[in-house]
């Protein structure tokens, strides 16, 4: 049981600080131009410098939600991860890792809104760019989709043993 419950810390852990990764890195959309690679991601259009991503105004939106919603995923992410700690050393067996499992699965829920936003919207568009496809972030958010389900799903099923 304990090597179980440190590897699912470990894999929580890892899970944070990849929503991290995916959430500041501006690398959800990458294309190639005349003058190199050309990225984009949640913040800023990145070519040999970084600047503003132009967003119109109809796309400003659906932006600001996906900002919102993985920003809001790191948070209950973190809070999770402090909530797996407090409970581990403070509940007795079968009222464990409860709320650990609810606040993961919020979690997870924000991360399939965010990416699921961006997927509808802003896949193959990267500005002044041909050849587009996704970058690293976006793929380490559906890893980090995929972490937090299963994790959340063991967590609930930990708070029996």
């Amino acid at each position: 049981m304990l090597v179980l419950l440190a590897g699912i810390f470990v894999v929580h852990i890892a899970t944070v600080i990849m929503l991290f990764v995916s959430t500041i890195a501006n690398v959800w959309m990458v294309g190639s131009s005349n003058f190199g690679t050309i990225s984009t991601g949640l913040w800023l259009l990145c070519n040999k410098t970084c600047t503003q991503l132009p967003v119109s105004s109809g796309d400003e939106a659906s932006l600001k939600a996906v900002q919102a919603f993985m920003i809001l995923s790191i948070i209950f992410s973190l809070v999770a991860l402090i909530l797996f700690i407090i409970q581990l050393f403070t509940l007795e067996k079968g009222k464990r890792f409860y709320m650990t499992g609810a606040v993961m699965l919020v979690c997870w829920m924000c991360i399939l809104i965010a990416v699921s936003i961006y997927t509808a919207r802003f896949t193959g568009a990267v500005a002044y760019s041909t050849n587009p496809h996704h970058g690293y972030c976006f793929i380490l958010a559906w890893i980090c989709f995929c972490f937090s389900f299963i994790i959340g799903i063991l967590y609930l099923v930990l708070r029996k043993k």
